[in-house]
């Protein structure tokens, strides 16, 4: 699988997920994922299904966070799973051969996640965050130099990123960034995925 760059998830937006989808379709953005741990299983498989309606046929994968059932059912290009989660055998049984990606939160993590060869891996929280309710403890930059230079597959960094520091990020030799905050708390989306779109194309 090649890089992707930009990578957008949908975590109680300010925006609709309508508005959201439509904007990762005309801006060529890869990778979109649903992740809402508070919504009941029929209003995710409800906006499952409405964005995967505006994803497909076009450039921007649709990710379905954690539920392996959910994806299933709305026909999802990739599942996402975290280290909590079901695991990526237990989820094949479920999905198929749908694509998988993995979270990962440490170097060891990182190497076990590997062995099980899915698509693609997050690693993070880069620095401090609360975009999760239990946050893990941040794994910094040379950690994710570290992962960067060890993985053979896609590595998304996450946690704590904003424009202030994504240089720093991208200067570690990060391809694949997800900035969840500064996607999901503005009226301003399409205007901010442009900039960093093109930010990290450039880069």
């Amino acid at each position: 699988m090649e890089d992707f760059g930009l990578y957008i998830i949908i975590t109680n937006p300010q925006s609709s997920y309508r508005s959201i989808a439509e904007s990762c379709v005309e801006r060529g953005v890869k990778m979109l994922q649903l992740r809402e741990k508070s919504l009941s299983d029929k209003e995710l498989i409800r906006l499952g299904k409405e964005i995967r309606d505006i994803t497909r046929g076009s450039e921007t994968s649709f990710v379905i966070n954690d539920r392996a059932d959910i994806a299933a059912i709305c026909e999802a290009d990739f599942l996402h799973l975290g280290q909590d989660d079901m695991s990526m055998e237990e989820a094949r049984k479920i999905v198929g051969d749908m694509k998988i990606g993995l979270s990962t939160h440490s170097i060891q993590q990182v190497k076990e996640a590997l062995v099980q060869k899915p698509d693609y891996i997050g690693f993070g929280p880069v620095y401090p965050t609360n975009a999760k309710a239990r946050p893990d403890q941040p794994v910094g930059i040379e950690q994710l130099k570290q992962v960067l230079n060890m993985a053979t597959i896609p590595v998304v960094a996450i946690g704590g990123i904003f424009p202030e520091n994504i240089q720093t990020i991208l200067s570690a030799g990060a391809k694949n960034i997800a900035m969840v905050r500064h996607f999901m708390q503005t009226d301003q989306f399409d205007e901010r995925v442009l900039e960093f779109t093109n930010l990290i194309n450039k880069k």
